[in-house]
């Protein structure tokens, strides 16, 4: 039996194409495993910080955020929401940017870390976006992020220690650094078997079509 393919997703919580392609991966794993000869397959999330030099309590709109930062015109900005905010709806994800938090992600990635040696990443990672992007929480602030925990089940107490300690910043930077070895210079970034990179949030399509290849590999070298 061939062992299961790796995925090494980097991204963002503040990132709403991070979002939008997690659901497109998770769309793809489910159309590749209706497949014949599926492999298991292993998604593991990885830190990546868009914006690190941003406060943990930004002042200001979604809107105004991104024509400070990028000098566009509010019009402009107020359009692209708009269409960003569309294209999550076929995802089924129900953006709110009238009521997203801006803040710094730094804990927010920990909290990820945390939560994956305390097996439950995946959740994690879903209960940070949705809490970000859908529910206008705050997932800067370490008491903010304990309380997202402890609904996942995690110890409240024991995440604030393991947070305001910096427990996990070495491998937040771990993260960051392999980054920029693969050369990743935007997010969502997609590893797959530690061979293929695919960028953005593609269609569920071309996930399948890259797991069918890797597995197609695999049967013909032996594996």
């Amino acid at each position: 039996m061939s062992e299961s393919i790796k995925i090494d997703v980097w991204s963002d919580v503040a990132c709403p194409w991070c979002y939008i392609g997690k659901r497109k991966l998770e769309n793809g794993l489910a159309a590749y495993a209706t497949g014949e000869n599926a492999l298991e397959v292993e998604v593991e999330y990885h830190s990546f910080e868009l914006s690190p030099d941003t406060p943990v309590d930004f002042e200001g709109t979604t809107t105004s955020y991104l024509a400070e930062r990028k000098g566009m015109p509010v019009a402009q900005v107020e359009q692209m929401l708009e269409r960003v905010t569309g294209i999550a709806s076929d995802v089924g994800l129900d953006y709110d940017f009238g009521h997203v938090k801006h803040t710094n992600t730094v804990k927010a990635h920990q909290l990820i870390h945390y939560a994956k040696a305390h097996g439950v990443q995946l959740e994690a990672k879903e209960r940070l976006l949705k809490a970000y992007f859908v529910e206008g929480r705050h997932v800067g602030r370490v008491e903010d992020l304990a309380d997202l925990a402890a609904e996942m089940g995690l110890d409240r107490d024991d995440v604030v220690r393991s947070l305001n300690a910096d427990e996990y910043l070495p491998a937040v930077h771990a993260d960051q650094q392999q980054a920029v070895a693969y050369g990743i210079q935007g997010v969502p970034f997609f590893v797959i078997d530690g061979r293929y990179g695919v960028s953005g949030a593609q269609e569920a399509a071309a996930f399948v079509q890259v797991l069918e290849q890797v597995g197609s590999e695999r049967v013909e070298v032996g594996q």
